[in-house]
Formats: C-alpha cells, sequence, structure tokens
C-alpha cells in the first residue's frame, strides 16, 4: 500500500503538515502488511501556487499511485479529487511514522468529506487580492524624476 503523507520537511521523523495542498512536502511511505518498506520524500511543486494549489497537489499524488493521503485537513476541492480517484483521505496530527502505523493498524479512519471549507488553506499570507487601492500618487507620477505629472483635471 502507498501512503502519502502531508509534511513540513520530509520524512518519518517530521510532523504532519496541517494543510495538505500548501504543504512543503510529501512523505511516500509504502507498507506491507504493518511493515513499512520503502520511503521517498517529494517537493510540493506547488505549495505556492497562486491558486488550485490543492487540485494539483491532488492530481499529483493521484498520479503517484497513492492510495491514501493522511494531512492535518483537506480542502473541498482536493478532496473530491482524490475521493473519485478512490485515493483514501485521512485526518491525523503528530508524527508522520506515527501515523501511517496507526492507519496500518486500523486506528485511523478515513474521513467522508472535507475539512475545511474554499479558501480554507489561503494561509501563509495568501490573500484573495480584493483590496481597490486607494490612489495615493497623488498626481505626482510623470516621467523622469517625477516632472510632468500634474493633477489631472481635465483642462487644456
Amino acid at each position: 500500500m502507498k501512503i502519502a503523507v502531508a509534511t513540513i520537511q520530509g520524512g518519518l521523523d517530521d510532523s504532519i503538515s496541517p494543510v495538505m495542498g500548501r504543504c512543503a512536502s510529501f512523505t511516500i511511505v509504502e507498507v506491507e502488511g504493518e511493515e513499512i518498506k520503502r520511503t521517498e520524500i517529494v517537493n510540493n511543486e506547488f505549495a505556492a501556487a497562486m491558486g488550485g494549489a490543492g487540485i494539483q497537489v491532488a492530481q499529483l499524488l493521484v498520479n503517484q499511485g497513492v492510495e491514501v493521503v493522511i494531512a492535518g485537513n483537506f480542502g473541498p476541492n482536493a478532496f473530491n479529487i482524490l475521493n473519485q480517484a478512490g485515493v483514501k483521505a485521512v485526518r491525523a496530527q503528530g508524527n508522520v511514522k506515527e501515523a501511517v502505523l496507526k492507519y496500518v493498524k486500523g486506528e485511523l479512519e478515513p474521513i467522508d468529506s472535507a475539512s475545511v471549507g474554499m479558501f480554507g488553506g489561503m494561509g501563509r499570507g495568501m490573500g484573495r487580492g480584493m483590496g481597490r487601492g486607494m490612489g495615493r500618487g497623488m498626481g505626482r507620477g510623470g516621467f523622469r524624476g517625477g516632472h510632468g505629472g500634474g493633477r489631472g483635471r481635465g483642462r487644456i
């Protein structure tokens, strides 16, 4: 079984990231029975995407053949992609290795819906850019050292 865990830096000793789409990396763990056979760290190239990070990451994980994703939270778009592909989403906190072992022992259950609403994972200083600006230039623009910028009152 192939399990992807959203991580802060990557590796079995790392902590689980509170977000899936914008985590720094994924620790992909291959498990047989209750034994970890192989581990790989994959950097999340979509962590700083302007939008749609969860969608892109979910598709990447599906393409990697992952059967389970463990993270702190799942947004609705990412959750839907994983769900449609038959990938189980599992919410957990704490240590990566402990969470993987708990899952294979049946101590962690998959969730049946997203754990945050739209734009729920847009932390890390990424606002939606809805401001309109206040026009504080006060007509002083222009070219070459500020010459030529008038008040713009429409007079000829």
